[in-house]
């Protein structure tokens, strides 16, 4: 199991014009000494450089003296994409008074919204919302705000997309919507706040995957405490124990491959039948990868 390109996109976001240790002031002094012989290319990288390093008073001066608001990097990234995602709120709400495009989509594909959302600003991201930002606008791989809030288990931004009514139901390229996201980052609040949308617990997603299945394999960065929570959460809600995906895995077997003792533990508990066979034969204790899961599995 894989969480998909959303976990890659964080990882490999265009690269950033961060100020690399070069303050305001001194990009300040850039711009005042510089101004008049300074390209437009080199204009607009500075922008970009203020923008990310919250220069507030910097861009103020680049914008009065004519640098274009939409000014972009070689990826497409703009002014306010490059604040957005830097969670520069006071000079997001500059660009944005001074008619930043909000809808602008980078080269590959992301506006600010999606480019704060993928990089946890809350803050940048609600501004945006409140700008008339687009809640579904799909960034890199199609995954939505929606999808970067809950893989980034932040349960506030979801709070906030859902309530500029983006849609909890709509999936990325790999066929995967956000309760996919939250489940295998074992987000239990997110979860819950998806659900309450009205989605099918027992829905099925790429490869027959289930969410009880996905949070049984959570990402290793989660705490079993939470998968614990969650899949016993998913269990109240009524999701189907002993379903199989395409490969004639259960959630138990899911569980198990992973190394998730405690999941197995509860999901036993609640009665996941351990005899059960996936496609090649094998059961969940054949899959076992830790002697502790082996352990569970094997003393009933």
């Amino acid at each position: 199991m894989r969480l998909g390109p959303l976990a890659a996109a964080v990882l490999l976001v265009a690269p950033a014009a961060q100020a690399a240790g070069e303050g305001c002031a001194a990009l300040a002094q850039r711009w005042t000494e510089g101004r008049a012989a300074m390209t437009g290319f080199a204009a607009n990288a500075l922008l970009l450089k203020a923008s990310d390093g919250g220069c507030s008073d910097v861009v103020a001066a680049m914008l009065d003296g004519g640098v274009p608001v939409d000014a972009a990097d070689r990826f497409g990234n703009t002014a306010l994409i490059h604040a957005a995602r830097s969670g520069q709120i006071a000079v997001s709400k500059q660009l944005l008074a001074r008619g930043a495009d909000v809808a602008h989509r980078n080269a590959a594909g992301s506006d600010a919204l999606f480019s704060a959302a993928e990089r946890d600003q809350t803050g940048a991201a609600v501004l945006l919302l409140d700008h008339g930002a687009d809640p579904d606008m799909p960034g890199r791989s199609g995954a939505t705000p929606l999808a970067a809030a809950a893989f980034n288990a932040n349960d506030a931004l979801a709070a906030a997309l859902l309530a500029h009514h983006a849609d909890a139901r709509r999936p990325d390229r790999t066929g995967k919507p956000p309760i996919v996201y939250a489940a295998a980052r074992a987000a239990v609040p997110v979860v819950t706040r998806l659900l309450a949308t009205g989605i099918d617990v027992n829905a099925r997603y790429a490869n027959d995957l289930t969410v009880l299945m996905w949070a049984a394999g959570h990402a290793d960065d989660a705490s079993d405490a939470d998968g614990v929570a969650l899949v016993g959460l998913l269990l109240a809600r009524g999701a189907h124990i002993d379903d199989a995906d395409n490969r004639g895995r259960t959630a138990l077997m899911i569980a198990a491959e992973r190394g998730h003792a405690e999941v197995a533990k509860l999901l036993l508990a609640k009665g996941a039948d351990p005899a059960r066979r996936d496609r090649e034969g094998k059961t969940a204790a054949d899959l076992a990868a830790t002697p502790a899961v082996r352990t569970v599995l094997t003393r009933r």
